[in-house]
């Protein structure tokens, strides 16, 4: 499971113009899902993202976690964490998750996160959505569940 996570100060996700998630201060979260993917995936994800210390301190160091803040997440699908081009131009996207999968998971991700009382927003998984954002620092982290396994 790949998870790219920016932390914003604002956030929203249109579907056809309208708002259909919206979020304050807080992390974007473009979540893909992998064919390989569990529910140890989504448990690592779901107690990795809200414990970063992304956000800054009083003396301007990241030590803070979007817990400590009460920050909000606005959960985005993105099978396109899973585009490899080492071969060719055209991104192939045979390590993703099919939908039926992915969708499983990424709403346990989403269910996980809820039950930690934390404010979640989401897109439509799956739909083709414009998500507008305001970087804050900019700060972006690249996550993989994969990567807690290799030494």
């Amino acid at each position: 499971m790949r998870a790219l996570i920016q932390r914003v100060s604002n956030a929203r996700v249109l579907i056809d113009g309208k708002i259909v998630g919206e979020i304050g201060k807080g992390l974007v979260v473009f979540l893909g899902v992998g064919k390989n993917d569990s529910s140890a995936d989504v448990d690592f994800m779901t107690r990795k993202i809200p414990q970063l210390r992304i956000f800054d301190d009083s003396q301007g160091k990241m030590n803070i976690s979007l817990n400590e803040i009460q920050g909000e997440i606005l959960l985005i699908s993105q099978f396109t964490l899973y585009g490899n081009c080492r071969r060719g131009l055209r991104p192939s996207y045979d390590e993703a998750a099919p939908p039926p999968q992915a969708q499983k998971l990424y709403d346990q991700v989403a269910q996980k996160l809820s039950n930690q009382n934390i404010i979640i927003a989401e897109g439509v998984f799956g739909a083709v959505m414009q998500v507008e954002l305001c970087n804050d620092g900019p700060v972006t982290i690249l996550l993989d569940s994969k990567e807690r396994r290799r030494t």
